[in-house]
């Protein structure tokens, strides 16, 4: 037999389609549907068959197919508004990032993470946290921030997930050609740009691509390069997997080598947002930068550099958080260590809480340690992250740990189905110019009501048809039969109400929750007149078997007899299956365990498409819900077991859909249209879409979090660092001098201590020995609110002014508390230190009470 040996023929792209190339390369297109639709026409088979992939798809065009649309009129025509369109995105000037508040950041805003979702073509993301940081660049672009992005490019991105005959998750290795995608890498002459970072006894190489995204630039290091060993290869070539040594070599050359990317392509950065804890190592990268080249010590090149960072935590349980026990960060750190001039135990400690010295370290600790600005992504999870790192910041009050919150959103226009956007552009004017102004999306109101529900209907069709053609395909491909693969044409019911749940299948997200009760579940899916529909989908990770189990319940349940048509689980849950169900199902239902869910953002995609939300209220719905835009599920009970919030929430979420939801839905006083539940789809879109969006959130994030670190970090840079180095030099006297600080005593000067009448106020007088510390430098507060069970509850500071000073250190404060409403009250006396330069309240973790 000869051996043959293979070549690739690729077409020649004639000059009139050439602008088709330079859009390719850039992820505009993957927001824009009128460039969707350019690349679609010219091969809607080949289209599907590359997953929507343009650069591949001009790779493996037919030479005569591109011939014969470079000489049509129409596609030409329609090639050049789109690339005019294009052009004119790039070009536009008066941008929030140009002209409005985003201008006051002159040096890029540099924002790591460990996964970016963009689009099913490009599959470097598993989830949620991936989706947000796409979301967050695209609308960065659109908002024309001064703004870049850092990650690693994985050869194998996550995993196709294909669910065996027995419902068994496989994880089939993506292996990709990175010339197939729309990424680029980045050389210095003739030669790839190369950075090297130090891992244990060697040097690490990694090279650089780019991917355009709009205005914006990530850049992905690739460790597949022929200057490294075998090994070291493969650390990036896989997202989140492999052994917890890969993940700490990974998160090194994520956040150290990153730093070091940034510095190649001569980008300096005056914030550095890390999108969780995986990238935290830059802050001691940054350090080590600052001892090396300004000459500055350890604690002044600290304050530095955690001026400029930003940390958004999205975990609300400590075993979501990496963390790597104490002899495998000695055996990367050690030396690391030296270079920082500081002993290992010392550099150690920063990612503990310093409660309990055998704790492991802490990813997250690290970051809040070494940033001056933090969130959690939602109200609510911005609270549980408070308590859960409290002891950080040891007896500090839990609502004054310096942790805010800003809520996640969605890219609005990424998520929106066409047809949706078309509709608004009719009745409400230009959308995308009034994205975050709630009283434009009034105009809803507007709409017709044939017009909306044929626009859902149409779209609810066409989901129908595309998880047909799904059950169809993996029905062949695991071998069924020729009858069952014809019965696929009868699952699921257009006219249905038609429930969605997709989501990463991890235990606390109860995705089998609704099986609780299959009676109920039987009377609901086979109801003659008023019957439900319910599509799945979604991922376990590989080494999750109780996430595993719990696909494998519900893809059995699927296929029981008498339910096929009517429950369906979707394989190899991606984002162009969430923009098909996001899009078309009437509901969705979302219930994990509170208060779990750091914020969740699939519901949000909903609301601009029309669809309503069934949650619990976690996460971004507790804000989002209204009582007029879906429902709630469930009361919220503290203190009970998990068991008995499943049976309670289940039961709640059987009585909702059987009592309001589905005869709502069924309602139809003229016969055609269900008019409360469009009253409730016009709410949906009027109160969710405006508010829960990437736009909103960038906004916030720059203007609450951007700006200040920017300026920080400016203000302490300036003069060889002279403020970092001051301040340094302050918190190492004050923590010295701090055990000097007592309060001797707490006079109060009203008559009748004990009851004071409304309208006057409680007189404090208060004695404190100050020692060595200079009282500019403490602030004297009286700490008060409502008694409760030994504490107090809504607490409020009113700041005590100096009044005299004895001369021994000691000196004396006075104030007033008004007395403004009846009740039991209490209070303490505390004094904290203070300066200028203090960018937290609590910087220190310094606090003295009475």
């Amino acid at each position: 037999m000869p051996t043959f040996q293979t070549y690739h023929v690729t077409p020649t792209l004639p000059g009139a389609l050439e602008p088709l190339r330079e859009m390719s390369f850039n992820l505009w297109w993957t927001w824009e549907p009128s460039a969707r639709r350019l690349f679609r026409h010219l091969d809607p088979e080949l289209w599907n068959r590359t997953n929507h992939n343009p650069v591949r798809m001009l790779q493996l065009s037919r030479q005569l197919r591109l011939e014969e649309v470079s000489q049509d009129k129409a596609f030409l025509r329609e090639l050049k508004e789109v690339h005019d369109a294009f052009r004119n995105y790039l070009a536009h000037k008066d941008t929030y990032g140009k002209t409005g508040a985003g201008s006051a950041i002159k040096n890029p805003v540099a924002y790591f993470s460990a996964e970016f979702g963009f689009h099913e073509s490009i599959p470097n993301y598993s989830g949620g946290l991936g989706i947000l940081a796409g979301d967050h660049c695209k609308s960065a672009s659109d908002l024309d921030l001064n703004f870049v992005a850092i990650g690693l490019l994985y050869r194998h991105g996550y995993f196709k997930q294909q669910i065996d005959k027995e419902g068994v998750q496989e994880a089939v290795n993506l292996n990709q050609n990175f010339h197939d995608l729309p990424i680029r890498e980045v050389r210095r002459g003739d030669a790839n740009l190369l950075i090297s970072v130090r891992i244990l006894d060697r040097e690490v190489f990694a090279k650089i691509w780019q991917l355009q995204v709009g205005r914006v630039s990530l850049y992905l290091l690739d460790t597949e390069t022929p200057e490294n060993n075998a090994e070291d290869r493969l650390i990036t070539a896989e997202l989140y997997g492999g052994d917890l040594e890969m993940r700490m070599r990974q998160e090194i050359m994520l956040g150290i080598g990153g730093v070091k990317a940034l510095s190649a392509l001569g980008i300096e950065a005056d914030v550095f947002h890390m999108n969780e804890g995986h990238s935290a190592f830059l802050a001691l990268e940054r350090i080590r930068l600052n001892i090396v080249e300004r000459k500055l010590d350890f604690y002044s090149a600290l304050q530095v550099v955690a001026a400029a960072n930003v940390f958004t935590t999205h975990t609300p349980v400590p075993a979501g958080n990496d963390s790597f026990p104490r002899e495998m960060m000695r055996k990367y750190f050690a030396q690391f260590a030296k270079e920082l001039n500081i002993p290992f135990d010392e550099l150690f400690s920063f990612g503990q809480t310093r409660v309990n010295p055998s704790d492991p370290f802490s990813m997250t600790i690290l970051a809040l340690r070494l940033s001056r600005h933090a969130n959690g992504v939602s109200k609510l999870h911005g609270e549980v992250t408070r308590s859960l790192w409290k002891d950080v910041w040891t007896g500090v009050p839990v609502h004054e740990v310096p942790i805010t919150s800003i809520t996640n959103g969605v890219h609005t226009k990424t998520w929106m189905a066409p047809e949706f956007s078309a509709l608004y552009r009719k009745y409400l004017r230009d959308w995308e110019e009034h994205l975050t102004e709630p009283d434009f999306w009034r105009g809803v109101i507007d709409i017709p009501d044939t017009q909306l529900w044929e626009t859902h209907q149409k779209l609810k069709l066409r989901l129908v048809e595309f998880v047909r053609e799904r059950i169809r395909m993996r029905r062949e491909r695991v071998g069924e039969s020729p009858e069952a693969l014809r019965s696929a044409n009868q699952i699921l019911d257009p006219e249905i109400l038609t429930i969605g749940f997709a989501r990463r299948f991890a235990t606390y997200k109860r995705g089998a929750l609704l099986f609780s009760n299959q009676e109920r579940l039987h009377r609901l899916l086979n109801d003659t007149t008023r019957p439900v529909q319910f599509i799945f989908a979604g991922k376990a990770h590989p080494r999750d078997e109780a996430g595993k189990a719990l696909i494998q319940e519900v893809y059995k349940f699927s296929r029981q007899a008498g339910l096929e048509n009517r429950l369906v689980f979707v394989e190899d849950y991606d984002s162009y299956i969430a923009r098909r169900l996001v899009q078309g199902v009437d509901l969705w239902l979302n219930h994990p365990l509170r208060p779990l869910e750091a914020s969740g953002t699939s519901g949000m995609k909903l609301a601009p498409n029309g669809g309503l939300n069934l949650s619990v209220l976690d996460g971004w719905w507790r804000e989002g819900y209204n009582g007029n835009n879906g429902w709630a599920i469930g009361p919220e009970i503290e203190n009970g077991t998990i068991e008995f919030q499943n049976e309670v929430d289940a039961g709640s979420l059987y009585q909702l859909l059987e009592n309001q939801i589905i005869p709502l839905y069924y309602a139809k006083p003229d016969g055609k249209l269900p008019l409360a539940w469009l009253q409730l789809m016009r709410e949906s879109i009027r109160s969710v879409t405006p508010v829960f969006n990437t736009h909103r959130m960038v906004k916030e994030y720059t203007e609450r979090l951007y700006i200040p670190a920017a300026k920080s970090h400016k203000d302490f840079s300036r003069d060889n660092c002279a403020a970092a180095t001051h301040l340094s030099q302050w918190k190492s006297k004050i923590r010295k001098d701090w055990p000097q600080v007592r309060i001797q005593d707490v006079q109060i000067g009203n008559t009748d201590r004990q009851n004071i009448p409304v309208g006057e106020s409680l007189q404090l007088s208060t004695r404190i020995h100050l020692g060595a510390v200079d009282p500019k430098h403490v602030r004297v507060e009286a700490y008060h609110g409502e008694s409760e069970n030994g504490g107090i509850k809504n607490p409020a500071v009113t700041i005590l002014a100096e009044s005299s000073q004895n001369g021994d250190g000691s000196y004396v404060y006075q104030g007033s508390v008004p007395a403004a409403e009846s009740g039991a009250y209490g209070f303490s006396v505390r004094v904290v230190p203070t300066h200028p330069h203090l960018m937290q309240a609590h910087e220190l973790r310094l606090i003295t009470w009475s």
